[in-house]
């Protein structure tokens, strides 16, 4: 397989050439979605070769049951996933009776597009099928991003050496599964199926969630450019719906098929309405037409980058890079829908389940607050407001009492469905990130109400748990926290994380502050928390003995925190060192070299050194970048971006670049060799980040203050970007001479590069 066979452009993500190597990395790389749904880029026509057949729903999962070796106490009994829905997007063609599939007929000329710029992809290829037989075709598709249930298709083929038939067959077919499904199970039932005039829709339901979901299609058909009607033929199978259309055509002649489809869920929509609906919606967009349709989503799109665009100037494959990440967050989540959330691999693909991780608040919650309104991020932690009774649940399920949560790892409704004990058990650090989201929200936008309304009852729970969770040494007379994986997931059952417990003190001062804040301020809030809580303050204080006296392991030596207890025992080489055939060594080396090992999957020390940078001075921050990333494998999507940001900080402008270009192209490129199984999604607002945070120095102070530190590296002539602050649009502008900032709307507000203020 080619690593680097995406074109660089601006706009547009480019292939060139077909290469059935390529085929299932294309589909994660061209996938299209508008935050309700997606789907991986598959062909509308047969493909015999190796593909991952992809179309996903929002909120639309399956408890699949769990599968370990040796079952635990305090084990998930499943683990959900996101359900890999019925497909409306094929479309079986028969030239003169041979089926047109590209993994059995001559390509030449494959070119695809994923133009970011107006939320399209399209095909066009020359195919010679094994009879002789030669077409042109030309595809292009897209999911509506103002009519979120609908997508369409324009499907065309020009008759280059032949007269005769072609047929057009499109179908639904739910007769779909899941790759990942543990004991190969289907999650489907199919409950009806019904036929109309070129429209069809099948309802399914899921097993065990019992989600309903009304898949319909609709076709119209062009030859020539002229719409013809065709006599239709109906086909019902058991799990599947297709009609068949032929017609006779000559050499030159063009025959296009236009094709509607739409998932209507029990999520929005009563079970008596869901097929209903789901016609109304295919004969509605045939009404509109596929170019009127196509018009009205270049107008959404034109909206999104308005406010989310990142230009760079002098270098192509940077703008495309941060272009693209940007495009697919917008496809993953649009903010409009609390009960939705933001997936690893968002509608790319199945790994990780479709599901819900701390990503969202450690990497993504910025990205949403700096290009949206702040209600958009709001939803996002509102997500975990409603699932406070499930993280209770979690958290007694491992012996913890008195309210304390412990907010899943993995999860669709709250309950967490993670069943690897290393990560279930002991990456506890998560439970911070839900704290550090709060704080991050309501220090960006000046909302604190969100605090007694909402987030003051998850910070009792967390803080709770983590008073429950800490071991008083005697020997080391401080509090201890033994038995925890950090965000280093290349060392397991360490005592001691510097992450975790600098976390868990951080988000003890930070709940008790916000409480006195709210007892003083808001004192009816006050009162009901107290009541529902049943919170003393002789509890608060011995929160606070544990905070003050935590113990953070420190080597005097190399005057840096250790990333736990006995690291120097390890021996230190830098990844410099390690041979290219050796890496990546997840893929390379056995488990038990690894967790010996010195090597960091991704940042540990290092990501609470992000988080609270200004509790660090600058010197420190270099030390601990310089003895942490040398050996660091960046393994973890998570990793570059989080690094990037750091090496701006302390002035190291080429390594921040080195580290921006491996984040933002990471799937482009395929620097991990993993990008047919989805996309990063979570990490590409990293990549966001490693731009207004890195690259633009965007800080905003524990005192509110906003400033910014711009710096470019050599390669750029010029960047730009745009942050809604409090309802401000400040647009930062930086070349390789000069730095402007510009509020686009609204009042003055200060503003620290200089002390200036923008204007």
């Amino acid at each position: 397989m080619n690593k680097n066979y995406i074109i660089p452009n601006e706009w547009s993500i480019l292939e060139e050439g077909f290469d059935n190597d390529n085929v299932k990395a294309s589909e994660s790389i061209f996938s299209i979605g508008n935050g309700a749904m997606g789907q991986r880029a598959n062909f509308e026509e047969d493909y015999s070769g190796s593909t991952l057949q992809g179309s996903y729903i929002g909120g639309i999962y399956y408890p699949d049951k769990t599968r370990v070796g040796w079952w635990k106490n305090g084990y998930p009994e499943y683990f959900a996933k996101v359900l890999n829905a019925p497909n409306w997007i094929g479309i079986h063609i028969k030239i003169n009776n041979t089926l047109l599939d590209l993994n059995t007929c001559k390509v030449v000329d494959f070119k695809r597009e994923l133009n970011m710029k107006e939320g399209w992809l399209s095909r066009s290829f020359n195919a010679v099928l094994q009879t002789g037989e030669e077409i042109n075709v030309t595809t292009k598709r897209f999911i509506s991003v103002a009519f979120n249930e609908i997508g369409a298709i324009e499907y065309t083929i020009n008759v280059v050496n032949f007269s005769g038939t072609i047929a057009y067959t499109p179908y639904i077919d739910a007769g779909i599964v899941n790759e990942d499904a543990n004991y190969d199970e289907y999650f489907w039932k199919i409950l009806e199926i019904y036929d109309g005039e070129n429209a069809g829709c099948i309802l399914s339901k899921t097993l065990k969630t019992e989600f309903l979901v009304a898949t319909a299609m609709k076709v119209s058909f062009a030859l020539n450019n002229k719409e013809i009607k065709l006599q239709q033929h109906t086909q019902k199978l058991e799990k599947k719906l297709d009609y068949t259309y032929q017609t006779k055509v000559s050499k030159g002649d063009t025959l296009t098929i236009f094709k509607y489809g739409t998932y209507v869920s029990s999520l929005n929509e009563t079970p008596d309405n869901l097929v209903k609906k789901a016609f109304q919606n295919v004969e509605e967009a045939e009404k509109l037409g596929f170019h009127n349709l196509l018009e009205t989503q270049k107008d959404a799109w034109q909206k999104i980058w308005d406010t989310s665009d990142i230009i760079i100037e002098g270098d192509v494959k940077a703008q495309q890079g941060i272009r693209f990440n940007i495009f697919q967050l917008n496809q993953t989540y649009m903010g409009t829908d609390a009960r939705l959330n933001i997936g690893p691999k968002g509608f790319t693909g199945e790994k990780y389940g479709g599901s819900t991780y701390w990503d969202t608040e450690a990497y993504c919650i910025p990205f949403y607050m700096g290009t949206k309104d702040a209600s958009v991020a709001k939803n996002l932690l509102l997500y975990r407001y409603n699932q406070l009774d499930k993280a209770i649940e979690n958290a007694q399920k491992l012996g913890f009492t008195n309210g304390a949560a412990l907010y899943p790892m993995v999860t669709m409704n709250g309950e967490e469905c993670h069943n690897e004990w290393e990560i279930t058990f002991e990456e506890i650090h998560r439970n911070g990130a839900m704290v550090y989201g709060i704080y991050n929200y309501v220090n960006y936008t000046q909302d604190f109400d969100y605090i007694p309304k909402y987030g003051l009852e998850v910070m009792i729970a967390i803080a709770r748990f983590w008073y429950q969770r800490v071991n008083y040494s005697s020997v080391k007379n401080k509090y201890v926290i033994l038995g925890v994986t950090g965000p280093n997931e290349y060392e397991n059952n360490v005592n001691n994380n510097f992450y975790t417990n600098y976390l868990a003190k951080w988000c003890i001062t930070y709940t008790v502050d916000c409480l006195n804040e709210v007892k003083h301020n808001y004192t009816d809030d006050f009162s009901r928390i107290i009541a529902t809580t049943k919170l003393t303050a002789e509890e608060m204080y011995q929160w606070l003995n544990v905070a003050d006296n935590m113990y953070l392991p420190y080597s005097e030596e190399n005057q840096v925190y250790l990333q736990q207890e006995g690291f120097l025992d390890k021996e230190i080489i830098p990844v410099s060192q390690l041979p290219v055939s050796e890496k990546p060594i997840n893929q390379k080396w056995s488990w038990d070299r690894i967790l010996r090992s010195c090597y960091i999957k991704q940042a540990d020390v290092l990501q609470g050194m992000f988080f609270f940078e200004n509790k660090f001075s600058k010197e420190e921050l270099e030390r601990h970048f310089d003895f942490y990333e040398p050996i660091t494998v960046h393994e973890s999507s998570l990793s570059p971006c989080v690094h990037a940001i750091l090496a701006a900080s302390i002035d190291r402008t080429q390594k921040a670049y080195e580290l921006y270009l491996r984040t933002a192209r990471l799937d482009l490129d395929d620097y991990n060799h993993e990008v047919e199984e989805g996309c990063h999604i979570t990490s590409m607002a990293g990549t966001w980040m490693s731009i207004v945070q890195g690259f633009g120095g965007m800080r905003v102070w524990d005192d509110g203050k906003l400033t910014f530190n711009p710096q470019i590296p050599k390669e750029w002539k010029s960047y730009s970007f745009k942050i809604n602050f409090r309802g401000q649009i400040i647009t930062v502008y930086k070349s390789q001479t000069t730095c402007k900032f510009y509020n686009e709307v609204g009042e003055e507000i200060n503003l620290l590069e200089g002390n200036s203020k923008v204007k």
